[in-house]
């Protein structure tokens, strides 16, 4: 036994000396059998037992058991733990002379707790919740399945289809999650308290054994902690009758139910009279579980109603904090997690508080590092999940040490609250310009002097978007609260305050990385508009064909080749991989990053710099943004043509045919003086900027390339396409509405705003004044007279479709016959004209292409100047007009961007393609994806 016990390396000779030497009171030579003296009655003893048998397993087991737990959450759970224990940090006070804090979570009407319905309930592909996260997650299924099994695991008052729905809710992002995990704050403050008091004894005999004083624990646990759940709607969600209403509210009762410290924060709104006369009073009220209900704890009036006067989630944080409680306030999302190995830690990292740091000074806000917990799901949420990571660990670092520019970026921060309190709070809840109220929490903190910190050594979980429209959601979210952060005094005071390094440091890591993603974009403009003005003109065949640059152009072509390595943005990658090295080893890291740039990374974040720089220019330009929901679901089902359309159309298609016709036309006008190799050298990353803008919602959409799904798509999008909008009608069911929405931000942006739209539209009208003295049918003529032409064959062009459009709204249901004559009419007309100027004026068939070139930028051109001027053409009629056009280029866009989706859906290995490489992990892990997309279910034992 003294092996267990002992350091047999050290001291082998001395134990294998003392447990069979001679006895003491034998004076003969007679030695000991070996091992004679051994304790049998040893095995009896249960701690005893538990060391031989981890001994025994230590030297048998194969060298596989380093893979154990088999868990992978567990295991990087494990391994975080053991490996910040040897980080710096505080150390941890007694448990009555910690700090006391709160924790604060707002909560509009996310799920709570998934119901039985909507885990059976199947989507158009055959698949429930419950099914595809049995499939995700097989070993934690088969883990559970077990546990229900055992009744000293289980209590007997839960059925199984409760404990379902806990283990489902448990891995979405779910208000229920969020509880748990931050309740287990008051276990780890019971806990510690207890082996603080308790002698060896009552440690031994473990904790849940002994009952005695659990009381004065519970206290003790109570008066340092506090948590308060800010459910903006609770009041409203009592009294309603609709079914998902009654069951968010029975959830949170239940809640409150089981974790009797738990506090909920609700605003009610009263009817009562005054003088005689109704009045609506409303009311910040705070409610604890009861008995069976919730009880009533206090009532502040207000003096209106808060989320009307502010946005929304900064005033559902403002009207609770006053019901928190202590010396430090953790600020939670509703999608976040905590785990228990981590609620020990608390204590260190409230110390931070206490040291001073520079100057004298203490920190006012502790800054804690985020675990993403749905990577595992997707390749795009991998992607996320990576780049959230090293934004949140090395990014931020930086950011605290040396930059001293880290603010508020959302959730899990620590403030000291009696410093806010007095300061303003946590949360600033203008309408609109605080939009990302997270951040100006931050700016002021450091205008008052205060000082914001980074720590490592605890992480809390954190959930992210998971599909792409989802993300696409967000970072527009974000982009336009850049824009409203960029417009406000706060950035502008802290830039007047800052001395010089620091302020480029804060311009960089803030409102100048959007400004920054912008310009890129916008560079791109401005290169190809400049050379297509030069293939036009005819001064870059001049410039070229000089021979001093003739001689040099080798040179130059190496250049440029250069150049376009760099150009492909892979740079944006390495924050990740500095990330991953530095936590998992640069082999890890240089393995992540091949696998990444094998499924499309590249694509995703050039898509999304597209997002970025389109809405925080809008924000720029008009103002007007808006909170935006992500939804928090599991998104990774196929989403349909009509949705993506909606949603891409003016951020990245629009933009994205823009950029390919001027490729088109610079490759076209120059093709007869210029090299091939040179062109390439020079486009190659515009054309990958086009291709990711135009395909990357449908290369990362599930199910994308199926030909059942194509089929559907198409009719659903042209059924939109058709539906006549009005009052009421929703943006996806008719694209009337959806168009009127889309030109929301012009009705209220000022004369500034309406000049630079029809400034910046100008730029369409380049294409026609070049294009149109290329053509054969001008025969070289450099006179106005050939542009005027042109204007007046689009003048035409635009009148014949005027025709159309009235005709089939007049004639095309009672007068078919007439409407058809119409048609055939101008059909005569159209080949009459067409074969008159071929054969006396010398059009060609290439020059038809060209007009298409020319003509189409210019009828865009004039579609945005009427959007511009939509009260003047409302006036005088034509309105309806420039809607008619508007539904016709939607049509062309629509066929354009579809028909490439078309084709690749007729070879059925490109969606096998696409699911192996939007599924590449889940693959690694010996996840059936293909099953659960395709619906091909196993029989489940109920």
């Amino acid at each position: 036994m003294e092996i267990i016990t002992q350091d047999v390396m050290t001291h082998g000779h001395g134990i294998l000396e003392n447990s069979h030497s001679p006895h003491m009171d034998n004076r003969s030579d007679k030695k000991e059998q070996k091992f004679e003296r051994i304790n049998i009655n040893l095995v009896y003893n249960e701690s005893w037992r538990e060391k031989v048998v981890r001994l025994h397993l230590l030297l048998t087991v194969k060298e596989s058991a380093i893979n154990v737990p088999m868990n992978l959450e567990a295991r990087r759970r494990i391994t975080f733990f053991t490996n910040s224990l040897f980080m710096r940090m505080p150390y941890a006070p007694k448990v009555r002379n910690m700090l006391s804090f709160s924790v604060l979570t707002p909560y509009f009407k996310e799920d709570v707790l998934y119901s039985d319905e909507e885990l059976n309930r199947e989507n158009e592909d055959g698949i429930s919740i419950l099914f595809y996260l049995q499939n995700i997650y097989p070993d934690e299924w088969t883990n559970f399945e077990e546990r229900i099994e055992d009744p000293k695991l289980v209590s007997v008052s839960k059925d199984k289809k409760e404990l379902i729905r806990e283990w489902v809710s448990y891995r979405g992002q779910t208000l229920y999650r969020t509880v748990r995990g931050m309740m287990y704050y008051r276990q780890a403050l019971e806990l510690q308290c207890f082996l603080e008091d308790a002698g060896d004894r009552a440690i031994f005999s473990g904790y849940r054994a002994e009952k005695k004083g659990t009381d004065h624990l519970q206290a003790l646990a109570d008066m340092k902690f506090t948590y308060v759940v800010s459910c903006q709607i609770y009041g409203v969600q009592k009294k309603s009758s609709q079914d998902r209403d009654r069951s968010c509210y029975n959830n949170i009762l239940n809640l409150m139910l089981r974790y009797h410290s738990l506090r909920v924060a609700y605003i009610d709104e009263r009817e009562e009279k005054v003088n005689g006369k109704p009045e609506k009073f409303y009311y910040s009220v705070l409610v604890k579980g009861g008995e069976k209900l919730d009880e009533e704890v206090y009532r502040i009036k207000l003096p209106g109603p808060p989320t009307e006067i502010g946005e929304g989630k900064p005033e559902n944080q403002n009207h609770a904090i006053i019901f928190t409680r202590g010396e430090a306030l953790q600020t939670i999302d509703m999608n976040q997690d905590n785990y228990l190995e981590e609620a020990f830690k608390m204590r260190n990292v409230l110390e931070e508080f206490v040291k001073r740091r520079r100057k004298q000074r203490k920190p006012t806000i502790l800054g804690l590092r985020e675990h993403i917990f749905t990577g595992s799901v997707s390749s795009l949420a991998w992607f996320m999940s990576n780049q959230e990571t090293s934004f949140v660990t090395i990014g931020q670092r930086i950011l605290a040490n040396p930059l001293r520019v880290r603010f508020h970026y959302g959730h899990p921060d620590i403030f000291d609250r009696i410093f806010h309190l007095t300061r303003g709070g946590i949360s600033k809840a203008s309408k609109t310009i605080n939009l990302s109220e997270d951040i100006f929490s931050g700016f002021n903190s450091t205008l008052r002097q205060g000082y914001i910190t980074h720590h490592e050594y605890i992480q809390v979980g954190k959930g992210r978007d998971v599909g792409m429209n989802q993300i696409s959601l967000f970072e527009a979210k974000v982009a336009n609260g850049n824009g409203e952060q960029t417009l406000s005094r706060d950035v502008y005071r802290l830039g007047r305050r800052f001395d010089f390094y620091r302020m480029l440091s804060f311009y960089f890591t803030t409102v100048g990385f959007y400004f920054s993603s912008m310009v890129t974009v916008l560079t791109v403009y401005v290169f190809l508009y400049g050379r297509l003005y030069m293939v036009l003109s005819g001064l870059e065949r001049s410039i070229l064909d000089e021979p001093n640059i003739h001689s040099s152009k080798a040179a130059l072509e190496e250049a440029l080749a250069t150049q376009s390595v760099f150009q492909l943005g892979l740079l944006l990658v390495l924050p990740m991989v500095m990330e991953i090295g530095l936590e998992r080893g640069f082999r890890t890291a240089l393995g992540h990053f091949i696998i990444m740039q094998l499924q499309l990374a590249s694509v995703f974040f050039t898509f999304q710099l597209g997002t970025k720089a389109h809405y925080f220019g809008r924000t720029i330009l008009h103002g007007g943004s808006k909170y935006r929901a992500t939804g928090r679901g599991f998104v990774v089902f196929h989403a349909k043509y009509a949705d993506n359309y909606r949603l891409y159309s003016r951020s990245h298609f629009v933009k994205g045919l823009e950029l390919l016709i001027l490729l088109i036309v610079y490759e076209v006008y120059g093709e007869s003086y210029r090299s091939s190799k040179l062109y390439f050298f020079v486009t190659f990353s515009m054309w990958f900027l086009v291709a990711s803008w135009l395909f990357a919602p449908f290369v990362f959409n599930p199910s994308g390339f199926e030909w059942q799904k194509t089929v559907d798509d198409w009719t659903d999008w042209k059924r939109w396409m058709g539906n006549r909008g009005g009052i009421g009608i929703q943006p996806e069911k008719s694209w009337e509405s959806w168009w009127d929405g889309e030109q929301e931000h012009l009705k209220h942006t000022n004369i500034r705003g309406r000049v630079l739209e029809i400034v910046l539209a100008f730029r369409f009208f380049l294409y026609q004044y070049g294009i149109v003295y290329h053509l054969d049918i001008s025969h070289h003529v450099t006179s106005f007279l050939v542009y005027g032409l042109s204007w007046v064959v689009m003048a035409t062009v635009l009148v014949v479709l005027k025709m159309v459009s009235m005709g089939r709204r007049r004639f095309g249901t009672d007068f078919q016959l007439m409407f058809r004559i119409l048609k055939g009419l101008l059909f005569l007309g159209f080949i009459s004209v067409m074969t008159v100027l071929f054969v006396v004026c010398g059009l060609t068939v290439s020059d038809l292409f060209a007009a298409v070139l020319a003509f189409m930028p210019t009828g865009w051109a004039l579609l945005l100047i009427g959007q511009a001027f939509r009260p003047l053409f409302g006036r005088i009629g034509l309105w309806e007009s420039i809607k008619e056009l508007g539904r016709a280029y939607e049509y062309v866009m629509g066929l354009i961007i579809f028909m490439p989706i078309v084709v690749l859906s007729w070879f059925p290995f490109v969606s096998e393609f696409q699911a192996r490489l939007l599924f590449n992990q889940a693959f690694s892990r010996g996840l059936q994806i293909s099953m659960i997309l395709h619906g091909r279910k196993d029989t489940i034992s109920s």
